[in-house]
């Protein structure tokens, strides 16, 4: 069998009701001939909408199809017994043109009792944002059940929702549970489960092209809801120059910023995870020793669990999402 090396994959375009077109004009992306992209699915493994290699000899596999080839070759040992032939994570750019719907996620637990496909907790790195912008994470205050719905049905809910204004290079964790939504003029990387897991609860009164409005989770997202209000929503973190700065660890995935301006060296040999690498800012290339591959902004290249060493050069200052599963 052929070495493994690093993959890129052919993204999955998706046009929704609130997308626009920055996929396209800032990063470079052709969406064909969809009127608008919400959502570009960079590296997949959910259900059929399975991302395919496009580079190497790999090209036209699928990931999950890889995954049960190569196992802990290409995703760990560990992350293979846990998680199986499905790919663990999804990687998305996302383009709010307009409010997404309000939304939670619920967990593993009751997505089991709820026999829905998993959990979702997911991150958000913005990487272009107008001025003003602004996104919904949480609570404002001490808020419960009865409180809630007396809020929803009387369309006062934004009193209690908690708005931020977001710049480049903002960081949001989104736990299963939060309550969330992003606003227009946002252009963000997210990272998350391996779930699509969306209870819906308001949409801003919006209707489709046929005049129809689509479908509420007002129970559902009930279930799932975290009512506990935090001190802050947005991540904490100090950037640092040729250096690897701490942004999120939980259960489902880590993740990184490194910020550069010269070549830096990543040794995984005690890993044991897949390693994915989003380029967020700057152009810059990944060498390895079977050859390089190079990033533009949006783009995102899977470094197999194999992979021990890759270098990281800039062509200019650079920034990269560096996500694994510790």
């Amino acid at each position: 069998m052929r070495q493994l090396y690093p993959l890129k994959f052919k993204p999955i375009f998706k046009e929704k009701i609130w997308g626009g077109q920055q996929i396209r004009t800032k990063l470079g992306m052709d969406f064909g001939s969809l009127p608008n992209c919400g959502e570009a699915w960079l590296i997949s493994g959910y259900g059929n909408e399975l991302t395919v290699v496009e580079n190497g000899f790999l090209t036209g596999n699928n990931i999950n199809e890889l995954v049960e080839v190569y196992m802990g070759e290409l995703v760990g040992d560990r992350i293979f017994d846990t998680y199986g032939s499905e790919f663990p994570l999804l990687i998305k750019i996302i383009d709010a043109n307009d409010w997404l719907s309000l939304q939670v996620h619920p967990d593993d637990e009751l997505s089991a009792k709820m026999q829905i496909n998993g959990g979702k907790t997911e991150m958000w790195y913005v990487l272009e944002a107008e001025k003003g912008a602004e996104l919904i994470s949480g609570f404002n205050r001490n808020t419960d059940k009865d409180e809630y719905l007396e809020k929803l049905n009387n369309n006062q809910l934004k009193e209690i929702l908690n708005f931020e204004t977001v710049s480049r290079g903002d960081v949001f964790f989104i736990p299963s549970g939060r309550v969330h939504a992003l606003g227009p003029g946002v252009l963000l990387a997210e990272i998350q489960q391996t779930s699509d897991a969306t209870f819906r609860i308001y949409d801003w009164d919006r209707m489709d092209a046929s005049g129809m409005t689509r479908e509420l989770h007002t129970e559902a997202a009930l279930r799932a809801l975290d009512f506990e209000v935090k001190s802050s929503y947005k991540t904490k973190y100090e950037p640092g120059t040729n250096q690897t700065v701490r942004l999120i660890d939980c259960p489902y995935f880590t993740s990184r910023l490194v910020e550069m301006n010269k070549p830096v060296v990543k040794n995984f040999k005690e890993l044991d995870s897949f390693v994915i690498y989003l380029l967020a800012e700057g152009n810059c290339s990944l060498n390895y020793s079977g050859g390089k591959i190079d990033l533009k902004p949006g783009e995102a290249v899977l470094v197999p669990a194999l992979i021990d060493n890759v270098g990281l050069h800039p062509a200019k200052k650079s920034k990269l999402l560096e996500i694994f599963i510790a």
